[in-house]
């Protein structure tokens, strides 16, 4: 009887042992054939900008962003104060619209913390006129028209100083403002309108001061159709612009490599070549 037992307890064992086995071997081979763990989600960011050919370069960008680790919302806005508003109300990561000057302006007067990341290309700024061929043709009390935001003021002053139309208190530069004209011997009159409408001034204004950005929808072309243009040592290139805390973040540094890199050079090559050179190498 106790031989029987024996045996019995001894058969238990080796079925239990023999189960543990197999429930390994099914939970090892399981284990093998599960499929890998999926890969970390993409970063989000979001880059707020306006009009071409900014949107363009930043559609460029955004798969070979994705590429990196990044998935980049383009979001486009219709003035040139919201995306410097939503970039200091971190609703957006970055912006790529304006030049280094607009920019310090707003810091100055919004106490907020925008940085230039990386500049991206130079915009050749002209004056236009649907009147008139030449600056010379323009008469007495002729109506000049730029932009009414500070940096575009001085700038367009600065371009009218240097072709002769008027003269500047010395010194003053791109920071000029219509106080600062010392000389105007045809009385010039000069209109500050929002950026977004100086492509309509051309049907009344005499002359327009504008970058290729609001002059190309029109079919014009600095080179072709500007009766002036800004001298190539401009301080006004268009970069790409984020906050002092985010602008070494790794996503904006990514974003920073791929709107600097070849495919956005030879975008701006082959179709901005008269109108936007590359700030890059």
């Amino acid at each position: 009887m106790k031989k029987s037992m024996i045996a019995m307890l001894m058969l238990l064992v080796l079925i239990v042992a023999a189960c543990g086995n197999n429930n390994s071997n099914n939970s090892n081979k399981e284990n093998a054939e599960a499929p890998a763990a999926t890969a970390t989600e993409p970063v989000k960011i979001k880059v707020a900008t306006l009009i071409p050919p900014m949107t363009e370069i930043l559609d460029i960008v955004k798969p070979l962003l994705l590429k990196d680790g990044v998935d980049m919302e383009i979001v486009v806005l219709s003035d040139n104060v919201q995306p410097n508003e939503a970039l200091a109300n971190k609703e957006v990561d970055a912006n790529f619209f304006q030049h280094l000057p607009y920019m310090e302006q707003f810091n100055a007067s919004k106490g907020s913390k925008l940085v230039g990341v990386q500049p991206v290309y130079d915009a050749i700024y002209g004056g236009y006129s649907k009147k008139y061929k030449t600056i010379e043709e323009l008469p007495e009390g002729a109506k000049l028209v730029m932009a009414n935001d500070p940096s575009n003021i001085g700038r367009s002053l600065q371009m009218f100083a240097n072709a002769g139309l008027i003269k500047l208190k010395d010194g003053v530069g791109i920071k000029a403002t219509q106080a600062d004209i010392t000389e105007n011997p045809k009385n010039f009159k000069f209109e500050e309108v929002d950026l977004l409408m100086l492509a309509r001034m051309m049907d009344d204004g005499d002359l327009v001061a504008m970058t290729p950005a609001y002059a190309s929808p029109l079919g014009l072309t600095p080179k072709k159709d500007a009766l002036i243009t800004e001298g190539e040592d401009s301080e006004f290139t268009i970069t790409l612009v984020a906050r002092e805390d985010n602008q070494d973040s790794d996503a904006i540094q990514k974003l920073a490599k791929r709107i600097s890199g070849p495919e956005v050079k030879k975008f701006l090559e082959e179709n901005y070549a008269e109108i936007a050179l590359p700030a890059f190498e």
